[in-house]
């Protein structure tokens, strides 16, 4: 059975990004459509809309284009059916895979800790406003 492919447009609904966006990921070697259409319009795949959704979650946290490349390079590698890593570089990659993980952790936590900051910053304006609460 054949996957499903859908065109560009169809694509940036599923993800919430631009076509804009999605092209620019396209121009630096992010994600490749799967295929084209005989009109030569770009064609997604599940995999590929998976891929673009890592991207846009590694975005928020400021993670650069050659780090989302990283990142996926060694997803892909650990995912190879075709010439799948011996057990040294799958380890390897794993160890990796886990210093994204504490990145994407550490800089969750960041995020909270602003977020914090903020909503205690609009906390103090309410009550200038209302000084009776």
């Amino acid at each position: 059975m054949t996957e499903r492919q859908m065109q560009i447009g169809e694509v940036a609904e599923r993800t919430r990004l631009s076509l804009r966006t999605i092209r620019h990921y396209e121009e630096v070697g992010l994600v490749t459509p799967s295929a084209r259409s005989k009109g030569g319009f770009r064609l997604y795949t599940g995999a590929d809309v998976e891929r673009l959704m890592v991207i846009r979650r590694m975005k928020p946290l400021d993670f650069s284009l050659e780090e989302m490349r990283d990142l996926l390079d060694i997803t892909d590698r650990l995912a190879a059916t075709d010439d799948p890593p011996a057990d040294d570089e799958k380890e390897r990659l794993r160890e990796r895979l886990d210093s994204y993980r504490e990145a994407a952790d550490a800089r969750c936590e960041a995020l909270r800790a602003r977020l914090t900051a903020a909503e205690d910053f609009a906390a103090t304006l309410r009550h200038r406003l209302d000084p009776a609460h």
